[in-house]
């Protein structure tokens, strides 16, 4: 078994694990190295989800204690505020996850301050730029302990470089309030986890199947280039091909 708490104790950065598998969120919990959860609707459907209010309140059965984030789903601005007070009535650990902006492109800056006012806790996801941050920002009070979450990773699938857009943003962030966190999304590959944490990010999240490549850290590289041989190797025999 994997001692996942001794893998990261030089690591500052909390860890959410994003995903709506509930025997993965249980499991998860159980091992206690995450320091939240989140989930959103692609991922729900992809696990098979049907019911989304059952969902939510099974999973706020298991995890109990730490902060979770359920998405609203509606495409109207003003549906999203009636959907954001039904998510964030299931429990006091609820964030509510508000798209920057809707399929229109019209921003949400209006119902975040709306929200941000009715003490609602946010997590204000599919953020892209540091202008976006900005609006964010001018819609909180500074009061409340919302989430921006800044998809590093689908920036850097358009081949530029996420990091000047995220150390700009955590310092916009720290700027306004030290309730407000930033969350490094969308990664990649384990080793975002070290780039978020060298930069100072506050939050990263990370599928499942992410996480267990924390067992390669600091991995012998000679023995690891033997393995893959290895795995080619038996791949091969496994096949029955021949050259």
């Amino acid at each position: 078994m994997i001692d996942y708490k001794e893998l990261l104790k030089d690591i500052n950065i909390d860890i959410y694990a994003d995903g709506a598998d509930l025997n993965d969120m249980s499991n998860i919990n159980q091992e206690g190295y995450v320091a939240g959860f989140t989930t959103n609707p692609t991922l729900m459907e992809r696990a098979g989800v049907t019911d989304y209010m059952k969902f939510a309140s099974d999973a706020l059965d298991l995890v109990k204690d730490l902060p979770i984030s359920f998405e609203v789903f509606t495409d109207d601005l003003d549906k999203m505020v009636e959907q954001a007070k039904i998510l964030s009535s299931l429990g006091d650990n609820v964030f509510v996850k508000i798209p920057v902006m809707n399929t229109k492109g019209e921003m949400s800056y209006r119902i975040i301050k709306e929200l941000d006012e009715q003490n609602i806790r946010l997590n204000v996801t599919a953020v892209f730029t540091t202008e976006q941050v900005r609006g964010i920002l001018e819609s909180m009070s500074g009061n409340l302990p919302h989430i921006i979450s800044v998809f590093a990773g689908r920036v850097a699938d358009t081949g530029r470089d996420p990091l000047p857009i995220m150390k700009e943003s955590l310092q916009l962030i720290k700027a306004h309030s030290k309730n407000i966190k930033l969350l490094w999304a969308s990664p990649r590959e384990i080793f975002n986890l070290y780039q978020a944490n060298e930069m100072g990010c506050d939050i990263i999240t990370a599928t499942p199947s992410q996480l267990s490549k924390l067992k390669f850290k600091n991995k012998d590289l000679h023995e690891f280039s033997r393995e893959t041989v290895l795995m080619f190797y038996n791949d091969a025999t496994k096949s029955g091909y021949k050259i």
